[in-house]
């Protein structure tokens, strides 16, 4: 932990200095940066809102992680989810009761398990590689999306490439409690189902034997094999849970915000969720505040265009690939090889 918090600080220092580059003060924007992301009650439930569709996508990257996999798709686990209850909710419209939209959300995340469960199958059962199917199934994913938001159940209100809007009863903006504190931010309350699912995915890794046998077949495959453990049952549950986390983002964006499936809507969530999980170093207690650095970060950076003449909303990219090769860099770093050269320098 110790590594990755002085990585996050070199690596913050390194992109501000960056900035003196092309003309603008490093001090100035980090000030944006931290207006920009924190300066309101609005300003903190965007970056909340951002933050807790990270938390699900980080949670799946490092679900994955631990049992040997690096599941590149959860891009493509989070649009299937999204579209599954978009189509749920607009095929059964007149279903009023406090129980459519967890049915609706469910059964987007069941699509997305599912859609964890391909690439474990073959990874565990035909050695398909799991970052190639994954990557091709993030396409596959968007095609479909594609074909559902613009020719079954396109706005026709909107010029926009969007779905028709999901029934009032769909949605829990009415009695949401993050909704009421975060007025006219689209915060709500995926966010506690965020950190709520943070604690019992740490629960399960760290403190029962499922998990132990996950994590066992991450580090030693071949151990965990002579142990009497099925390390391919292992691998097909874990991308399997790890893309029904990262389907949990269609409660946060379908459900809980926009009320409709829009064509872009994410912002690379599936792939910003690789650096959080990264920088957590897969404790899933610490995607929460790795999470919310990342979201600020993507808050704090859509003012760059309005208050500076040469540093855009782009540079947000810039700060978290520069933080996550400098906490990366950190963990490879051996601090007694150095101490050691230090005193005999000295």
């Amino acid at each position: 932990m110790k590594r990755s918090l002085l990585g996050l600080f070199v690596g913050l220092v390194l992109s501000l200095s960056l900035t003196s580059l092309a003309g603008e003060n490093p001090f100035h924007i980090f000030s944006i940066l931290l207006k920009s992301s924190l300066g309101s009650s609005y300003d903190l439930g965007l970056t909340l809102f951002y933050a807790t569709s990270l938390v699900f996508t980080g949670l799946s990257v490092s679900v994955a992680f631990h049992a040997g996999l690096f599941n590149i798709g959860a891009e493509g686990q989070l649009l299937v989810a999204a579209i599954t209850t978009t189509v749920f909710a607009l095929s059964f419209p007149n279903w009023s009761s406090v129980f459519a939209p967890w049915a609706a959300g469910l059964f987007g995340v069941l699509a997305a398990a599912l859609w964890g469960f391909v690439p474990g199958y073959l990874r565990a059962r035909r050695e398909s590689h799991e970052v190639v199917v994954t990557m091709m199934m993030n396409f596959v994913a968007s095609g479909v999306c594609s074909y559902f938001v613009l020719e079954k159940f396109r706005s026709l209100e909107s010029q926009n490439p969007e779905t028709q809007s999901l029934a009032p009863g769909y949605l829990w903006q009415v009695w949401d409690p993050i909704a009421k504190i975060f007025k006219d931010s689209p915060a709500n309350f995926s966010l506690l189902i965020a950190v709520a699912l943070s604690g019992i995915v740490f629960v399960i890794l760290y403190k029962t034997r499922l998990g132990f046998q996950i994590r066992m077949t991450g580090l030693n495959e071949k151990s965990a094999l002579y142990s009497g453990l099925n390390p391919q049952r292992q691998k097909i549950f874990a991308m399997t849970l790890a893309g029904a986390l990262a389907g949990f983002v269609t409660f946060n964006e379908i459900l809980g915000s926009s009320g409709k499936f829009k064509i872009g809507f994410s912002p690379e969530y599936g792939f910003v969720g690789i650096a959080v999980a990264l920088l957590a170093n897969n404790n899933p207690l610490a995607i929460l505040p790795a999470a919310f650095l990342f979201g600020a970060l993507q808050k704090g950076a859509s003012d760059l265009d309005l208050e500076t003449e040469a540093i855009t909303r782009d540079f947000a990219k810039i700060l978290q690939a520069i933080i996550l090769f400098s906490v990366v860099a950190f963990h490879f770093i051996d601090f007694n090889k150095w101490r050691s050269w230090w005193k005999r320098k000295t």
